[in-house]
């Protein structure tokens, strides 16, 4: 009852860390796109060898109403934009982008509008068989020449294509350029949602993983032709359970400022986190994506500009620092004012607070500067409700308290959710400013409130040691604000990991009550953007999840709380580890690496059942074995010796030298893209989170085995009264020659459709045998009684007393024999299941794809098809006898602790790596069978 109670506990933990996950983040804080008439798809006809060669694949152009029927033949003018749908996803997700663009579009001059086209990739799940990645890559580059053809008519035609990708479509994109043949020119502007550029989320294949390669090779080692191509990778943050947010930073290197990377949580206007599916339809964020899209048409050409500065210059407006203003010519870079004096006030305070009257009124606050630099570093100011673009400016010649001639520092605005603030740092005016004006004007007679103020940022700033992630909750960090200032920051000492998870806590206190008035707090994360605001009204306590989707990549900073608070007000911020949540975190960037635990255990549990064999020619009972398999320590002290050997240099040089691969490590978790398939050493918590996997894993194979064993049972019963067990041990068995024409026949339906399949028929077999054994069990434990009722009988005469006595021994022998072989091929079983469940992807895509073709090609389960049919079929006529007897078996049952160590060490980032270790471990034993 132990090991129930301990797998049990590991049930619940599993389970409150994917409750707190789905539960412990914020509500959809996303409208919904909406179409305003009817959708339409039209096919966009390709050559007739392209037709041919993808047969699957589609293009369409997007289209409602008039737009839709003026497009039918296809004689288009605006600037081209393809939408890339994800993995399993459809071409009709390019309709979100599609209608707002033209809703915008009639609002335009001059005729400036998109052409919204999209492909369908037939819903290929590509994030879990990667085989038709590369075929979707040439199958985009043909769409791109094919749009441009489009245009060959137009004034003024397209030279390239704008890429919308939705996850893997993202990724697709950047895998383009790894075509051959491909013109770099062609696409010059790529924007992702949600895509995992960093590094596959599952690699179930080697295809992905080769991909990945590539497009890592050809985008650094044409770095410079590339510098051109503008890239921006938005990702879901919290809310994303599909891709984790650290996987959506570019791996480029920071001196290429075209290649952007943020989360959605930081774009100005959206500032809100999004599902995996809801990134591609949120409004917010379209609307940011459709403004940036015709702010880059120029209006000459009615085409995407050319010039990578402006691009970048569009993208940092509306998606990194959006200043509150409408984009178009830099300011001028002298203005002069034209007022009376007596709208000008001097404002002499270290504060301002001011609020619009009812009717309009002309006003101008200048603050001098001569007075301030020495005692100051900054001058902050944030306002309410301003429509005005340009609201602050340093006057240059002034008389009295006048000003005369300004430059406009507008440009320096920051939108947030309330406010939108300006932060002017002293240091960085020229010389020729003497007085810095805010232009407090309400000509149209609105309401507004400007507030302003002169800071020193260090006494604004404060630190606050975080508690130790090991303490539990049970320590509270915490620092009292006593400053009545308008913006204050808290560093978050030691808080740069994505293991660390906090809840911070801030409790607001006013003196006044305050109606109407809100605080703006945002965890600033300087390595990444990744920021995180939250609005709450004053006073309050407003909790705040501390969770970093990547971890920093030097020593250089922490993590900041910036706080926007009102005035006169008190503040006490408390920061306490939220175990939960470190959970969360741990299963968020670890749970990937479950599948090799699982295997690791089960293997270790069929190890434990032939050494039982060995010493007692009994097989133990599934459980008892899987609970035996519980040893992390066997398991991990090769591997963490491996990976202090690993941090010497010679050692490393014979690893090279032998060949070996490298090993695998901890996703990738920092931002800068520095990801390697095998880095060693890893760091000290990835050791401490093995022993924790492999609890998870144990309790996953336990009670798997405990599932599959009902099944079996519930399908015994169904099948019971159609078949009727053999009471011989070898009746049905095939010969030799029989199995092995079986196995070259499953092998030959494998090569010509899908290898997947040829597994699963094999596993189909192995489970009709467990299925048989169970009825057999079920039908013998029945025996003894019948015979035992047949003994008292024949003590009252009716049958002879010494011909029955035997056949109770008889039938519990048997009985026994049964259950061994029952026990055996359970645990077989389970092994089976996971080769079959790694390929279910492959298996799928072939399935779909009937209609274009019999055969995979590319076939991820070929490699090991032929060494599991045959010991799946040689281990399906097996029993604990023939094992026993074996000479190969004292060599078989040393086979699975290595093996798994050998599948931790190499396996947590190639799951299919798993196959081969299994297969290594199996055929050995289905050879047992036959010496």
């Amino acid at each position: 009852m132990t090991k129930e109670v301990l797998y049990g506990l590991v049930v619940v933990l599993l389970t409150a860390g994917l409750w707190e996950m789905t539960t412990g983040v914020e509500e959809n804080g996303c409208n919904n796109t909406h179409m305003f008439e009817h959708e339409e798809y039209r096919q966009v006809l390709l050559p007739h060898h392209v037709s041919m060669s993808y047969p699957a694949y589609r293009l369409y152009l997007y289209g409602e109403g008039l737009y839709a029927k003026e497009t039918r033949a296809l004689n288009l003018t605006g600037a081209p934009v393809l939408f890339l749908p994800g993995s399993g996803g459809s071409y009709r997700q390019a309709r979100s982008l599609g209608s707002v663009a033209l809703s915008k579009a009639k609002n335009m001059e001059g005729g400036v509008h998109l052409n919204v086209f999209t492909v369908d990739f037939n819903e290929e799940l590509v994030a879990l068989y990667g085989g038709s990645m590369r075929r979707q890559t040439h199958f985009l580059h043909e769409c791109i020449k094919a749009i441009l053809r489009l245009y060959k008519d137009a004034e003024s035609p397209p030279r390239s294509v704008v890429l919308v990708g939705h996850s893997m479509g993202g990724v697709l994109a950047r895998a383009l350029f790894t075509v051959p043949g491909f013109s770099f020119h062609l696409v010059s502007l790529i924007v992702t949602q949600g895509s995992p550029h960093l590094a596959p989320v599952l690699a179930l294949d080697t295809f992905q993983l080769d991909l990945y390669s590539q497009v890592r090779r050809r985008w650094a080692g044409h770095a410079d032709d590339l510098r051109n191509v503008t890239v921006l990778s938005v990702g879901g943050g919290y809310r994303d359970y599909h891709v984790r947010s650290g996987l959506t930073s570019l791996p480029c290197g920071p001196g290429d400022p075209n290649k952007l990377a943020l989360l959605v949580t930081a774009v100005p206007r959206v500032w809100v986190s999004t599902t995996h599916c809801s990134i591609n339809w949120c409004l917010e964020l379209v609307l940011a994506t459709v403004r940036a899209f015709f702010d880059l048409i120029e209006p000459g050409t009615r085409q995407f500009s050319v010039d990578p500065e402006r691009r970048r210059s569009v993208l940092t407006h509306h998606f990194i620092r959006h200043p509150g203003m409408m984009l178009g010519e830099p300011p001028e870079s002298s203005f002069s004012f034209s007022v009376t004096p007596e709208a000008w006030s001097q404002v002499n305070t270290t504060r301002l607070a001011y609020r619009t009257p009812k009717d309009g009124l002309v006003k101008y606050f200048l603050f001098a500067l001569s007075s301030r630099r020495k005692g100051y570093s900054h001058l902050y100011c944030r306002s309410g409700n301003l429509e005005m673009t340009s609201w602050v400016y340093g006057c240059t010649r002034s008389i009295g308290s006048v000003c005369e001639h300004a430059v406009d520092l507008s440009l320096g605005t920051e939108l947030l959710p309330t406010y939108k603030v300006v932060t002017l740092s002293l240091g960085d005016l020229s010389s020729s400013v003497s007085h810095l004006v805010v232009n407090a004007s309400n000509a149209n007679g609105k309401h507004f409130t400007v507030e302003c103020e002169w800071q020193r940022r260090e006494s604004r700033t404060m630190s606050l040691p975080v508690p130790h992630v090991m303490s539990f909750g049970l320590t509270v960090a915490d620092v009292v604000i006593n400053s009545s200032g308008l913006l204050h920051t808290v560093q978050l000492q030691h808080f740069h990991q994505v293991y660390q998870a906090f809840r911070i806590t801030v409790a607001s206190h006013c003196a006044v009550q305050r109606d109407g008035t809100s605080d703006t707090y945002r965890l600033m994360v300087p390595w990444f953007r990744e920021d995180y605001l939250t609005t709450v009204g004053v006073p309050s306590v407003t909790e705040i999840s501390g969770i970093l989707h990547t971890s920093r990549p030097d020593n250089t900073s922490s993590v900041l709380l910036q706080m926007h608070t009102a005035p006169n007000c008190h503040y006490k911020v408390s920061v306490r580890t939220s175990f939960p949540r470190v959970l969360v975190q741990v299963l968020r960037f670890c749970w990937h690496t479950l599948p090799v635990y699982v295997a690791v255990m089960l293997l270790l549990a069929c190890g434990k059942q032939l050494s039982s064999i060995l010493r007692t020619s009994r097989v133990l009972d599934m459980s008892e074995a899987v609970a035996g398999g519980l040893q992390p320590h066997r398991v991990h002290l090769p591997v963490y010796v491996l990976h202090l050997l690993l941090g010497y240099s010679w050692f490393l040089e014979a690893w090279s030298i032998l060949g070996l691969p490298s090993i695998d490590d901890l996703p990738p978790a920092s931002p800068d893209g520095s990801f390697r398939e095998g880095a060693a050493p890893a760091e000290w918590w990835s050791h401490l989170l093995s022993p924790l996997f492999y609890v998870l894993g144990a309790g996953m194979a336990f009670w798997g085995s405990a599932l599959l064993r009902l099944l079996v049972r519930l399908m015994s019963l169904t099948l019971a009264p159609l078949h009727r067990p053999p009471a011989s041990r070898c009746h049905g068995a095939p010969r030799l020659h029989a199995q092995l024409l079986l196995v070259l026949s499953l092998a030959a339906l494998g090569g010509t459709s899908c290898g997947a399949l040829s597994i699963s028929l094999g596993f189909l077999l192995h489970l009709y045998r467990v299925l048989r054994l169970q009825m057999k069990e079920s039908y013998l434990s029945r025996m003894p009684n019948l015979a035992l009722q047949k003994h008292e009988n024949a003590e009252n005469g009716s049958v002879d007393g010494l011909a029955i006595c035997s056949a109770p021994s008889l039938s519990e022998r048997a009985l026994q024999q049964t259950r061994d072989d029952l026990q055996l091929h359970l645990c077989l079983s389970a092994l089976f299941a996971l080769p079959v469940a790694l390929g279910a992807p492959s298996l799928v895509h072939w399935a779909r794809n009937l209609r274009y073709s019999t055969r995979l090609d590319p076939d991820p389960c070929w490699p090991h098809t032929v060494p599991l049919l045959a010991a799946c079929v040689l281990l399906t006529n097996s029993d604990t006898l023939k094992l026993g007897a074996s000479k190969l078996l004292p060599l078989t049952a040393c086979l699975p602790l290595p093996l798994a160590v050998a599948m931790v060490i190499f396996s947590p980032l190639h799951l299919y790596r798993i196959t081969y270790f299994l297969s290594a471990a199996l055929v050995p034993l289905a050879i047992s069978c036959l010496l």
